[in-house]
């Protein structure tokens, strides 16, 4: 099963706000490449969920993909800000998927902290200048993490 980073503002929408609501759409990716992964998505695919641009950037907890990627309704209303007026309904040019809340870390997991893991050494997460807010994590990547966490993998079912 592939495994994911998705990144998001805590003050905008962080891993409480997802246990909160449930559910939520993961709309409003407007970068090809992150598009490209979204579109790879499939439904019980797990993902973490990172905190960036805060006071710890890190991850906080693990989503889940509850459906996969399907054309992101934003892109066709001129009231949001992530509407795009040259996408076509018959060929969307923007993806999104929908995740839930599966489990959060006991305190978030740093930036400094996922650094020191040799696992993810050659990851983009931890290269200067990466900005993506959807990337692919490998298995060892995700079971780093959730060691360097606490957090033992047989929560997650």
């Amino acid at each position: 099963m592939p495994h994911w980073l998705l990144k998001s503002e805590p003050d905008v929408f962080g891993y409480p706000d997802l246990v909160r609501v449930g559910r939520e759409p993961w709309n409003g990716v407007r970068n090809y490449q992150a598009r490209n992964f979204l579109r790879q998505m499939a439904a019980g695919d797990l993902c973490l969920f990172y905190h960036s641009r805060s006071k710890t950037p890190g991850i906080a907890g693990v989503a889940r993909v509850t459906r996969a990627a399907h054309p992101d309704d934003l892109q066709f209303d001129p009231s949001s800000a992530y509407f795009d007026p040259t996408s076509d309904p018959q060929q969307p040019r923007w993806s999104m998927v929908e995740v839930q809340a599966v489990c959060a870390f006991p305190v978030v997991l740093s930036l400094e902290a996922i650094r020191a893991l040799p696992q993810w050494a050659d990851s983009p997460l931890t290269r200067k200048g990466s900005r993506l807010s959807v990337l692919p994590v490998t298995p060892e990547q995700f079971g780093a993490a959730l060691s360097a966490a606490g957090v033992d993998a047989a929560q997650l079912d």
